[in-house]
């Protein structure tokens, strides 16, 4: 049988594990001299171990189930019964206040959470963002326990993570992985910063927290990629906790998220469009428009400008940069770094409050209602939706061809524009693939 060591900080696992005994049998001023160990050792048991740190947040991972209508001949039948369960954690004891993910609590009448203890408790929803796919709910219960929440903004690719949750219908499990990469985006349309790991996350995980090893809540698990049936293939995604913090205290102060905008219309840099630019470089936003009279007008950004950092971090996609405008209030100001002819430039936007005009028209695109279109060659084509607007509420995707806007044809940008312009719903006749698909946006 082949013998593999591993290496962890360039000292082996295996000569660790062989020298614990020595040093625990060494005298203690022996002791003091030698370097802390790379892995906890617990020295009673004589094996490595992360249980002592990871131990203390797990009483406050709970599970979280939500119950919808049901209709029957009798009063009975009538009764909420559970539609949905998923995980979740306490992060302010004092205030009962759990955290979860939108789409366990998503259309549900009531809910309730079951602490490791045994004990359960109904829980009122104080808020949820489908944006960032996240939820709050409140319980009103004594003795609770607090999970310790550690800025997202200092993981680096290969520091360990655990996933804890309620998966397939077991009770509070544990598993262990990696940070298998950060800034993750493209799979959907949402506000999009994903940690990536490798750490087991199955359904029933969604809402639980991914924890770092020293048991402190770094993301809330939300989704996986799945090769096939659904299952766990290594691949799962969790909000960062830069991100859930802040939809929480817009939940808690509001009952909502309030965002801001800059007028920038973005799209996601890929080879094809770093060829078509004359680009070295295949990670970054591409400004495609800018909105006239905008906080991205007045700094000074132009379609085609390609933003590669904002604030300390580099951009990956068009993501990116709407994952931190997504978490920031009206008033924020953002710097920016971008490339135009091959020249790189600085900007400074500022976030503005989200006005009433739902219609924002650049020399060659049309934002409307958190949709950017443009004119393609099969006609009007929707090539970004704005994570938690209305157009994404109402099912429009990327890659529609709008036809049609309350049963008026549409063929120009113009007239896109001014159908969609004003209040009131808006009832789209879309092409989507081979077929016709009739949305509405509030």
């Amino acid at each position: 049988m082949r013998r593999t060591i591993f290496r962890a900080g360039g000292v082996s696992v295996l000569a660790i594990v062989m020298a614990a005994p020595l040093l625990i049998a060494a005298p203690a001023a022996a002791q003091t001299a030698q370097p802390p160990l790379p892995i906890p050792y617990d020295a009673e048991r004589g094996v490595f171990t992360f249980a002592t740190d990871l131990e203390r947040a797990l009483p406050a991972v709970v599970q979280v189930t939500t119950l919808g209508s049901s209709s029957g001949p009798s009063s009975r039948d009538s009764e909420p019964r559970p539609t949905s369960s998923g995980s979740g954690a306490v992060i302010d004891a004092a205030q009962g206040i759990v955290v979860t993910n939108n789409h366990v609590v998503e259309g549900g009448q009531k809910f309730t959470v079951d602490l490791t203890d045994g004990r359960i408790f109904d829980a009122v929803l104080i808020g949820a963002d489908k944006a960032t796919d996240i939820a709050v709910l409140q319980i009103t219960a004594p003795d609770l326990s607090q999970i310790e929440v550690a800025s997202s903004d200092n993981l680096r690719t290969g520091d360990l993570a655990f996933a804890v949750g309620y998966p397939l219908g077991l009770d509070q499990t544990l598993t262990m992985g990696v940070i298998s990469g950060l800034g993750r985006s493209g799979m959907g349309d949402r506000i999009e910063d994903y940690i990536q790991t490798d750490a087991a996350v199955n359904s029933g995980n969604s809402g639980g927290p991914l924890l770092d090893s020293r048991g402190r809540l770094i993301g809330i698990n939300t989704s996986i990629l799945s090769g096939g049936g659904g299952g766990n293939d290594g691949i799962a995604f969790a909000v960062p906790s830069r991100i859930m913090m802040y939809v929480v205290e817009q939940l808690r102060a509001h009952g909502e998220v309030k965002r801001g905008v800059t007028g920038a219309i973005l799209g996601s840099l890929n080879a094809e469009r770093s060829r078509e630019f004359g680009l070295g470089i295949v990670r970054g936003a591409i400004v495609e428009d800018v909105a006239p009279g905008s906080s991205a007008e007045r700094a000074g950004l132009r379609r085609g400008d390609v933003i590669t950092r904002i604030g300390a971090r580099p951009v990956s996609n068009a993501g990116t940069v709407q994952a931190t405008i997504g978490i920031s209030e009206p008033g924020a100001r953002i710097e920016l770094v971008y490339l135009r002819d091959g020249r790189e430039g600085r900007a400074t936007l500022t976030v503005e409050a989200s006005g009433e005009r739902q219609v924002s028209i650049g020399a060659e695109v049309v934002m409307a209602r958190g949709a950017s279109i443009r004119q393609g060659e099969d006609g009007l084509q929707v090539f970004a939706v704005e994570g938690g607007s209305s157009a994404a509420a109402g099912g429009l995707v990327a890659g529609d061809i709008i036809r049609s806007v309350n049963g008026r044809s549409v063929s120009t940008l113009s007239a896109l524009g001014q159908a969609m312009d004003g209040s009131g719903e808006r009832r789209l006749s879309v092409q989507r693939g081979g077929s016709t698909e009739r949305l509405t946006l509030q």
